[in-house]
């Protein structure tokens, strides 16, 4: 059953109707009294609720009710409805409890789409969730590490919903690989999976890139151009480096996550889209919220389950197996002998700290495997191309003082431009940030290369 909490005897209605035809049971009440008196007696499936009520419009009382119900009920699922102007009740919501917000007037499809999220996460068996693991297809995902393990088990349980999904880690611990899984074992596996670098995307170029435009819509819109979450619709949309998203650019992003339509540039006409949202960052996003840099609201909108990957650091027992990968799919590309690994490489490689992760442990073998052209690897063939990174920064280290930081960054930056051979994934891997991360930096310190 689906408890429906709402002053208004019109939503109440509307609500009611809508699930019955969509195939659930519903009951609606029009205050926290009658609601407590639902959910003490009886334990919904779900609940939705609205956050203002005729004694109150500053949602105090919607929250005090939703603290009251998670007290009785704490494992139901609770949605918070609350207008577009209030949708700061919403967040505040979401730090008590509530599993998500939607906003007045609600699109149908999008709410019963939450709420088939909600109810598939929230009675899941332990035995289905082993039949998904079971199921699951990893092939493209390299590792045996129970810390991968503990990754995998829980997108084989999310993979199936709609559930949007926040993937977080350092950089090169192969965010966009878990992103392609949750999709790959999705029920859209058969439509699109649209990545987008939002690091990349420029503020000016924001909203043609993302929801495309019409001929004529500014000055150098010489044809029609079809946005990514057109391109994605009924599929998934990876919005990659999210925490590089410009401020102003994020409330436009929270409109269609939360309202699943978007107009095109020169075209009035909302179009709706049917998408899955899969983000993923290297930045600290509760830190970026406290600061203001990122919009809270956006935040909770993004990360309904959050995934954290570990470093390679974290999962050694790994890096045999991703070595082996690695240089397999070298020869493979590029019609190269098998090369092997001797005991004492291995051993080498596993010692190693990469900041860099994944990314950096694939360089490292392709490079070393390119210019020793040797059969069998040894320790010393992957010690002469390794980068120490801590005495690479000791030595830039004295050069540093009475430097400001953006000073010091492009210092750092020339430094390893000149290390790698103005080779930009290398710089980028050793500097730990992604490639249109450097882009914007060479651009603002105007670094040609």
């Amino acid at each position: 059953m689906i408890l429906i909490i709402d002053d208004d005897s019109a939503v109440r209605s509307s609500l009611s109707f809508m699930l019955k035809r969509a195939g659930y049971e519903a009951q609606a009440v029009p205050d926290p009294r009658e609601a407590m008196d639902v959910v003490r007696s009886v334990a919904p499936d779900l609940i939705l609720m609205d956050m203002n009520f005729t004694l109150s419009t500053t949602g105090e009382e919607g929250l005090t009710l939703l603290k009251q119900v998670k007290i009785f009920r704490p494992d139901t699922p609770v949605i918070l409805m609350t207008a577009w102007g209030s949708i700061q009740l919403a967040v505040q919501g979401m730090q008590a409890g509530a599993f998500d917000f939607i906003t007045k007037p609600w699109n149908n499809a999008a709410l019963l789409q939450r709420i088939e999220t909600a109810l598939e996460l929230s009675v899941t068996p332990m035995e289905a969730t082993r039949e998904q693991s079971d199921s699951f297809d990893r092939s493209h995902i390299i590792g045996r590490s129970q810390g991968l393990t503990d990754v995998l088990n829980t997108i084989a349980r999310i993979a199936k919903t709609n559930a949007s999904v926040l993937i977080t880690g350092e950089s090169g611990t192969g965010k966009e690989l878990i992103a392609e899984a949750i999709h790959i074992n999705s029920q859209r596996a058969k439509h699109p999976f649209v990545k987008v670098n939002l690091g990349g995307i420029s503020q000016s170029l924001f909203e043609s890139e993302m929801f495309g435009h019409k001929k004529g819509a500014f000055t150098d819109a010489s044809s029609d151009r079809i946005g990514r979450f057109e391109i994605a619709n009924k599929g998934t949309i990876f919005l990659d480096e999210i925490g590089d998203l410009d401020p102003s650019c994020q409330v436009k992003l929270l409109r269609v996550l939360q309202d699943q339509t978007f107009e095109v540039l020169g075209d009035s006409r909302p179009r709706k889209t049917d998408i899955r949202i899969v983000s993923a960052t290297n930045a600290d996003l509760r830190k970026m919220v406290g600061e203001r840099s990122f919009r809270e609201d956006l935040f909770y909108r993004i990360n309904l389950i959050t995934v954290k990957l570990p470093a390679l650091r974290e999962r050694r027992e790994d890096i045999p197996l991703l070595a082996r990968h690695f240089a397999d799919r070298q020869a493979a590309a590029n019609g190269l002998p098998h090369t092997d690994f001797s005991a004492d490489a291995m051993q080498f490689l596993s010692r190693l700290p990469f900041p860099g992760n994944i990314r950096e442990l694939k360089n490292l073998v392709e490079r070393t495997i390119l210019v020793s052209g040797k059969p069998i690897l040894d320790a010393s063939d992957f010690d002469a191309q390794y980068i120490r990174h801590d005495d690479a920064r000791a030595a830039e280290g004295t050069s540093l003082a009475g430097m400001t930081l953006d000073e010091i960054e492009r210092q750092t930056i020339l430094q390893a431009l000149e290390r790698y051979k103005g080779n930009l994934s290398q710089v980028a891997t050793a500097l730990g940030i992604s490639r249109a991360a450097l882009y914007r930096r060479l651009e603002k310190y105007n670094i040609a290369v």
